[in-house]
């Protein structure tokens, strides 16, 4: 996995910059509903998405939460007061207390189907009844575009995907949530030449192919006899994937006497 640490600094320029966000933002926002409350931005790395989240709604109160210090303090800068660091295994916030929650480019991260059910389960817990939680899905998916780098790179291990829509879908039920909508988005300059792919490999974003093994050289050399070294093929396209936790059920209220 890629240490973000070192990444902080230039994850925005490397992942399409203010016009990712943008589009990013905009599929987010339309699938939360209108009106007053609080949002919790959860992996909210730079701010970037976060503080447009917060520019479009002035009466939605975002608070942006990751568990990566240096991206914290990035985007503490974008919105102060309203970062802060912490794992989203464990939020450190009461249950109920937002009317939205997003996992914007998260589940796909996480190592195993354990670790995306308990962080479907604190989003969950910190939604309020009627609330709606946004997730990115099939994130590794959208980047294959039918090019003639993914041709290359077809054979390459790959874990499964952790954020694969079906799954997720299914961990969302568990908890109670229904499906609530869905959205696309067009990762603007994030197409990848051959030339940025090689890169990319050598510095460990293909996670089951680290730096300097041999496999990874290989698929470099493939990649490096490309034509049109520094032209980007074509945008991914990303899936984002709305649930609403369903207003508390009234009891049955006890009968009266006759």
């Amino acid at each position: 996995m890629l240490d973000y640490e070192k990444e902080a600094g230039r994850y925005d320029a490397l992942r399409g910059g203010e016009a990712r966000a943008e589009a990013a933002a905009r599929a987010v926002l339309g699938l939360v509903p209108d009106g007053p409350g609080r949002l919790l931005d959860i992996a909210c790395g730079t701010g970037i998405v976060t503080r447009r989240l917060a520019a479009a709604r002035p009466g939605l109160r975002a608070t942006g939460l990751d568990a990566t210090a240096a991206m914290v303090r990035r985007a503490a800068d974008r919105l102060p007061g309203a970062i802060l660091r912490a794992d989203a295994h464990r939020l450190p916030f009461r249950g109920g207390a937002f009317d939205a929650v997003t996992t914007v480019w998260l589940l796909h991260l996480l190592d195993d189907p354990a670790g995306v059910r308990a962080v479907v389960a604190e989003c969950a817990r910190v939604l309020r009844p009627g609330g709606v939680y946004v997730t990115t899905v099939d994130k590794a998916a959208a980047h294959d575009v039918g090019s003639d780098i993914d041709a290359v790179l077809a054979a390459r291990p790959r874990r499964p995907a952790a954020d694969a829509a079906a799954a997720v879908t299914a961990h969302a039920r568990r908890h109670g949530f229904v499906p609530a909508g869905r959205a696309a988005f067009r990762g603007t300059g994030q197409g990848r030449s051959p030339r940025d792919t090689i890169a990319d490999l050598r510095r460990g974003w293909f996670t089951l192919l680290p730096p300097g093994e041999p496999r990874t050289e290989r698929f470099a050399a493939r990649l490096a006899a490309l034509p049109d070294q520094d032209r980007p093929r074509a945008d991914p396209c990303f899936t984002v994937l709305a649930f609403r936790r369903p207003e508390a059920v009234p009891g049955p209220r006890a009968g009266g006497g006759g």
